[in-house]
């Protein structure tokens, strides 16, 4: 009886410490409306410059056009980052069981368009959220992503990319054991990679590995 019992609190903790989190049950009578219209402006802001620059780009802005946008994209993202950090201070981490999922995705968007210092900053706070079931695991895989690729050190989710400066040809930034990529990203509840990349091929991929590496270590790519 006692090995039984033991096994069963085993098997508890693993669940406790590996449980995915990819839906929320929200209850619209006990969200904070003022708070959620708030941050669901933060979210529209941060994707309406991004899809600005987006558009720029596809349409072969010039450098002062594109400059205009990089330098009006940093000041609202400095401004949302400082709202964060009060919103933080105030209420914690805020979920969708709260502020809704689009308020809550523009806390983790504003975080995961920061430099890196803040994303340090917030990373095991984002974790602490996901364990509370405040925020998708998926979330906590991207973030962790673009922290590797910024400081330099292989990812382990595939989610971040990045354009060769000299040809121009989009590359998945260097992952850690590609043969397992797609058994971590289900793990986080990311797609697979043949459905996040058109024309994904694994092998490809591999063979072409040292060489993305030697590109991203001559063009300091971060």
């Amino acid at each position: 009886m006692k090995t039984c019992t033991f096994l069963l609190f085993l098997l508890m903790a693993c669940h406790t410490i590996r449980a995915q989190v990819s839906s929320f049950e929200i209850d619209n009578s006990k969200l904070n409306k003022p708070l959620m219209a708030y941050l669901d402006s933060i979210y529209r802001e941060d994707q309406q410059l991004r899809v600005t620059w987006t558009e720029e780009l596809k349409a072969r802005a010039t450098a002062t056009q594109l400059d205009s946008v990089r330098i009006l994209m940093r000041q609202k993202d400095l401004r949302n980052q400082a709202v964060i950090d009060s919103l933080y201070q105030l209420y914690g981490w805020l979920g969708p069981q709260e502020v809704g999922m689009q308020g809550s995705m523009a806390m983790f968007l504003v975080i995961q368009h920061a430099d890196l210092p803040y994303q340090q900053k917030y990373y095991s706070i984002v974790k602490e959220a996901e364990r509370q079931g405040k925020t998708l695991s998926s979330n906590v895989a991207i973030l962790e992503d673009r922290i590797s690729m910024r400081e330099g050190r292989l990812q382990r989710y595939g989610s971040q990319g990045f354009k060769d400066k000299v040809t121009g040809i989009f590359y998945i930034y260097p992952v850690l054991d590609p043969d397992k990529l797609d058994e971590r990203r289900k793990s986080m509840g990311l797609k697979p990679m043949d459905t996040y990349i058109k024309g994904w091929d694994l092998e490809a991929y591999k063979q072409k590995l040292p060489e993305i590496e030697r590109i991203v270590r001559e063009q300091g790519i971060r």
